[in-house]
């Protein structure tokens, strides 16, 4: 595993970083790296803050999906309990006596379908 720290990724060694702390420092002077590290601290620290935030959120609604989905399998297993306790309750149809309700000309008709043809 990477047992490496960010000097070793950047290549830099002791002296690199030395040289670059003492350029900052007489470019910036001794007053100003304090507000320098103090606003680049605040920086970082609300990149984090928005950073969480959006992995909250992220998590929030996975879940709230997990839940939906469990909500709706329910709803359809219960469905499909109902439906086969109705139909075990019912009296058997003697078929001579009863219409023919899976005949084509006793379903309801919807004339408001529209087709492929009558788009256009």
């Amino acid at each position: 595993m990477y047992q490496g720290t960010l000097l070793e990724f950047l290549n830099m060694g002791g002296s690199e970083i030395v040289l670059i702390l003492v350029v900052v420092l007489l470019l910036f002077g001794g007053k100003k790296l304090p507000e320098l590290a103090r606003g680049l601290g605040k920086g970082i620290r609300e990149f984090k803050d928005a950073s969480d935030g959006v992995k909250r959120e992220i998590h929030r609604n996975i879940n709230a999906m997990d839940l939906d989905k469990e909500e709706a399998e329910e709803k359809v297993a219960n469905n499909n309990s109902q439906s086969q306790h109705s139909t075990e309750e019912t009296a058997p149809v003697d078929e001579k006596t009863a219409p023919a309700a899976n005949h084509p000309s006793s379903t309801p008709i919807d004339h408001n379908i529209v087709t492929d043809s009558q788009k256009v």
